[in-house]
């Protein structure tokens, strides 16, 4: 782990480095109270953002060339894409050949349809972790301690209303993954 982490030193921003370990420790805190591998969660969140600073040209570019692209909308904001490239580049960079690792990091952007445990931790994890500062920020910290589905559909949401505040497009996936997650709880409920 701590080999990994002087590769992301050398390659990301000091903010995101600072930013990508805060989401490791939340992901290794999560995935303990919801028995999923804390390490595991941990080497998923350290390297999340591995392909992040990447220039958008880069990512349209291996994405491109491994068929990742799912959308026009990931052609017009390549920086969509930085979680699938991620996933790809620390299985080429790294060797890391965990599957569910590669996944999570993969799916932590825009989210998924099915999102397994550690996918969801993985998400969670990089809007909680303790440097991020906007409103409503608390309340998910609280409902992900307690609930995870309840935790990704308030930051689905929150996502969701944000995007749309600043008149932004949003990801169809993010509202499948949304809309899946929501009718999931309702059945549930129901049954």
């Amino acid at each position: 782990m701590a080999n990994y982490q002087e590769i992301l030193a050398a390659r990301l921003s000091e903010k995101r480095y600072l930013h990508s370990l805060g989401v490791a420790g939340t992901a290794a805190r999560l995935a303990s109270k919801n028995k999923v591998d804390p390490e595991q969660a941990r080497l998923a969140g350290l390297l999340h953002d591995y392909a992040r600073d990447l220039p958008p040209g880069e990512l349209l570019t291996l994405a491109a060339g491994a068929g990742l692209i799912t959308c026009e909308l990931e052609r017009r904001l390549p920086i969509l894409l930085h979680g699938p490239v991620g996933a790809l580049l620390i299985k080429q960079d790294l060797g890391i050949k965990d599957r569910a690792v590669l996944q999570a990091v993969a799916r932590h952007t825009v989210g998924a349809v099915a999102m397994t445990a550690l996918d969801k931790i993985i998400y969670l994890a990089d809007v909680i972790e303790p440097e991020r500062r906007f409103p409503g920020v608390e309340e998910l910290r609280r409902l992900a301690a307690a609930d995870l589905n309840a935790a990704l559909l308030k930051a689905f949401e929150t996502s969701i209303l944000y995007l749309v505040g600043k008149g932004q497009p949003l990801h169809p996936v993010t509202i499948e993954a949304r809309n899946y997650l929501l009718l999931s709880g309702q059945e549930e409920t129901s049954a």
